[in-house]
């Protein structure tokens, strides 16, 4: 369970039990979650909180291009060399329900109960993305680990079960599918002007990706071996190969 949310602990979430008795999460591993990628570049993103978590939440928003705004009365030296330097900006004070005027999202990671309550209840009526760090009632998307290779992102989520598992799962992953996965996904998408100017079909197209990823020699291992000439080649003779008459 969210180490925020489990029996014995004081009630953290909107639905007030005073001592928790963990109804907020009994459904949670029932409830599917819509997997999406979000664009957050040049969109407004904020996190409330100035802590260390604030800061792994924010850097996470800048590795996105996102524009970060954390408001917090304090905040730690990461952030406040990020604020000095122009990479976020920093609102020093309490959060204010005005704060999430035009923003996409929120991530609240206060130790506030009535604050992170409020956060959750402003943007649910705005019908934003709200996120409040370790409490999943008070959230409408979750953050997966995700393993980060060039243009390849994986996530691995346990719908909030168990992070140490997610961390190891990553770590994992991260040695499954290495470098030549993100080098072939460029080279693919280098082809894909090609593939979708000249082959009518989406079958089509889908035909001619998957001989090359699945055919052989095996382009992965080619990679691995250091030889991107090869699978360039393999990828001029796929073109050859399906190029209508």
């Amino acid at each position: 369970m969210p180490a925020a949310a489990y029996a014995g602990k004081e009630c953290v979430c909107q639905f007030r039990r005073g001592v928790c008795d963990q109804t907020c999460v009994r459904d949670m591993l029932a409830t599917p979650f819509y997997i999406a990628c979000l664009k957050l570049r040049g969109r407004r993103c904020l996190v409330v909180g100035g802590g260390a978590i604030g800061l792994e939440k924010a850097e996470g928003l800048l590795a996105c291009d996102g524009d970060v705004v954390v408001v917090a009365p304090e905040a730690g030296p990461e952030l406040e060399a990020l604020a000095a330097e122009g990479s976020i900006a920093w609102e020093r004070r309490p959060y204010r329900p005005e704060d999430l005027d035009g923003a996409f999202l929120v991530i609240a990671c206060t130790d506030d109960t009535d604050t992170n309550i409020a956060i959750y209840e402003d943007a649910e009526r705005r019908a934003m993305l709200v996120n409040v760090v370790d409490v999943p009632p008070l959230c409408n998307f979750i953050l997966p680990a995700i393993v980060r290779t060039g243009p390849l992102a994986i996530a691995i989520s346990t719908a909030g079960a168990s992070p140490a598992l997610a961390k190891r799962m990553k770590a994992e992953v991260s040695e499954l599918f290495g470098e030549e996965y993100a080098t072939l996904a460029v080279l693919l998408n280098d082809a894909r002007g090609w593939a979708k100017g000249t082959l009518p079909t989406y079958q089509d197209r889908k035909a001619f990706f998957e001989e090359i990823v699945n055919g052989e020699p095996d382009p992965i291992a080619l990679l691995r071996a250091g030889d991107a000439a090869a699978v360039r080649d393999l990828i001029a003779a796929a073109q050859r190969t399906h190029q209508p008459a």
